[in-house]
């Protein structure tokens, strides 16, 4: 009998400044790693996706974030995983430092289709270049 995929709940922080995104690359060796990403990471036990969030933000990037609305929530299925992933539009209060190393980018939102994101992130990446032709907002 096949185990069940392990569940988990990831958040990420959306931010724009001056019509491009921030996002950094996934470190080889660990999952999905040499993809796109925008930054955030795995809920712990009892921590809310806010707390979650800054820390992470803290961690990967040494700066804070002020959160907004939640962009998109969905759940994707990887062979062996199972990934609830919010997305939250934020703005930064310092300028990120990437602390790990990670390649980190401010990409235009029309060329964010260029570059290799998860299969999770997938119908943001659509939300957000279906936008680029409105005013900068983004659909829900």
């Amino acid at each position: 009998m096949k185990k069940p995929p392990k569940e988990i709940t990831v958040v990420a922080a959306v931010i724009e400044k001056s019509g491009s995104f921030l996002v950094t690359r996934r470190p080889l060796g660990v999952h999905l790693g040499g993809y796109w990403e925008f930054p955030g990471g795995k809920c712990e036990p009892q921590e809310t996706d806010a707390q979650c969030l800054r820390r992470e933000i803290c961690e990967e990037l040494a700066t804070d974030i002020k959160i907004s609305e939640e962009i998109l929530r969905t759940v994707h299925a990887y062979e062996d995983l199972t990934v609830e992933l919010r997305f939250y539009r934020c703005t930064l209060t310092g300028p990120p430092k990437p602390v790990f190393q990670q390649e980190m980018r401010w990409v235009p939102r029309l060329e964010l289709q260029s570059l290799q994101f998860p299969e999770a992130d997938e119908e943001l990446i659509q939300k957000l270049t279906k936008s680029a032709s409105q005013s900068h907002t983004i659909v829900r």
